[in-house]
């Protein structure tokens, strides 16, 4: 069975996910763990998992090699170098992730802005204004494709050229609610799609606490900016607390039923904005951190060889810096372009640009990249 395939049948397999994650440790590849059926039950999978194992469904199969053949579509699995660090750092990571898109947005600093799906027009305003802001400032903007805030972060952050994660409580490929079509369309070819579901799920209620559970660690910091006092925001933001990230939340009138839930976050120990720059001030240091940490890893990776001269621009030649420099020109140019060239995973090619960025080499406009220096 095709690798893929095979990741998408421990996926489908549900149920408790520490004995699956366990048994691709151990292979070597989704492929072998599948194959393998003397190591599913000493790993601990149950008579279900493996009933499934063993008889995988044919039209979930097909639904997936279907949507697999569509450009820029892909399965990231726990084992991939591409899995993103903030998830597997975060409690109860999936197993993969079902990825449209950029998947390198995965990899860098990003806020995610959240609310109700019913919000004032002030409230509808704050944040495209706050995306704006962000993108501008070179964060990805999150959010989770809900009608409202939701829709208003992710438009305002493509209106201005900036990148954003949708992350779903359906599989990437369902569209909920409907009124979002022609943006998760825009999405998929600006940004990037992800959800742990398989293609074709549609929604349900159980999915969406856990699609906040991802946002909230995929994130530097969640937004809060209109939310009643139960409701989805007021989970991710509670999530996010828990995943060790930042929290601010918008103030709003006390007559405003919407503004109740960012009153209480506050209290409980929410940091008060009024502004996208008291958020971007705020998480530079983090942001720094996370590029800082993927510099270590990067640098790790970086084998030289001592009789080679120095280059003009400072990074070892013949290292993946060096190409990646020499492969960027002044005129910008897509991540597709620059795997292309390069032959780089996505995940490094992010990590490398974030650094180059921060460094005052590189910019980004558009999702396109060129050098500044």
């Amino acid at each position: 069975m095709h690798d893929a395939l095979a990741l998408a049948t421990l996926v489908a397999a549900g149920g408790p996910l520490a004995p699956r994650r366990a048994l691709l440790e151990a292979a070597t590849t989704a492929s072998h763990a599948i194959a393998d059926s003397a190591r599913w039950t000493a790993h601990g999978l149950s008579e279900a998992q493996i009933a499934t194992l063993r008889r995988p469904q044919g039209s979930m199969l097909d639904a997936i090699s279907a949507w697999l053949a569509e450009p820029h579509q892909r399965i990231v699995g726990w084992t991939d170098p591409d899995y993103p660090p903030a998830l597997r750092n975060a409690a109860s990571p999936p197993l993969a992730l079902f990825v449209a898109g950029d998947a390198s947005l995965l990899w860098r600093p990003a806020i995610a802005v959240v609310g109700s799906r019913g919000p004032t027009p002030g409230g509808r305003e704050h944040a495209a204004e706050f995306a704006r802001a962000f993108a501008r400032a070179g964060f990805v903007v999150g959010s989770g494709l809900a009608a409202g805030i939701d829709a208003a972060a992710h438009v305002a952050t493509l209106d201005v050229g900036g990148a954003t994660v949708a992350v779903l409580g359906t599989g990437p490929d369902v569209v909920y609610p409907r009124s979002n079509t022609s943006l998760h369309a825009r999405i998929a070819e600006c940004g990037v799609l992800v959800s742990e579901h398989l293609p074709g799920t549609g929604p349900r209620k159980e999915h969406f606490p856990s699609r906040n559970r991802l946002l909230a660690a995929l994130c530097l910091g969640t937004v809060v900016v209109e939310a009643a006092e139960r409701s989805g925001a007021m989970i991710t933001a509670r999530l996010a607390a828990d995943a060790g990230r930042e929290v601010f939340a918008i103030p709003g009138s006390i007559r405003n039923p919407l503004a109740r839930g960012c009153h209480r976050l506050i209290r409980d120990g929410a940091t008060l904005v009024q502004s996208p720059g008291d958020v971007i001030e705020a998480l530079g240091d983090a942001a720094g951190a996370q590029a800082a940490a993927h510099r270590v890893a990067l640098d790790a990776d970086v084998v030289t060889d001592p009789e080679s001269p120095p280059s003009d621009h400072g990074y070892p030649q013949g290292s993946d810096h060096d190409l990646l420099w020499k492969t960027l020109g002044f005129d910008p140019t897509d991540m597709d372009r620059l795997i292309e060239r390069t032959g780089l995973t996505p995940s490094r090619l992010s990590s490398m640009l974030l650094v180059m960025e921060l460094e005052g080499r590189v910019a980004q406009q558009h999702g396109r990249f060129f050098r500044v220096a």
